[in-house]
């Protein structure tokens, strides 16, 4: 992988179509920096795109910030920005059945990343994971 820092920084509208976007925007972004074999970032990216648009303010008409960082040893961290929520916060969700047809964003994510987590304030919520590539 090529480039360490901030590799690539969108903005998108708060709609449910952003998730797409945000996938191919990460392509394009991770391709640019060499890495061939991206799954589960895109995957990651659209568990926490999905949960920005359907449990924050942003999917309220508002926007949804990714950034994607290059950090050493092949890591590569992106971050999801939204306008935070008083009545929804991310957590894992131990309570999901097999059958359920929701709630498995951020099991997907503490799985397959090899770190993760969120933090808010008056401007919003940032939720970042991290994968090797």
């Amino acid at each position: 992988m090529s480039g360490l820092g901030v590799l690539g920084a969108v903005e998108l509208p708060g709609e449910a179509a952003s998730v797409v976007r945000a996938r191919v925007f990460v392509r394009g972004v991770l391709g640019r920096a060499g890495v061939d074999e991206a799954s589960d970032v895109l995957l990651l990216v659209s568990e926490l795109v999905t949960n920005a648009v359907a449990h924050s303010e942003s999917g309220e008409g508002g926007r949804v910030g990714l950034v994607v960082i290059g950090c050493p040893d092949r890591i590569v961290r992106v971050e999801v920005c939204d306008q935070g929520s008083e009545a929804s916060k991310p957590r894992v969700r131990d309570d999901q059945g097999l059958l359920a047809t929701g709630g498995r964003g951020l099991r997907l994510v503490e799985q397959i990343a090899r770190g993760w987590d969120w933090e808010e304030d008056g401007s919003g919520r940032t939720v970042w994971f991290e994968v090797a590539v």
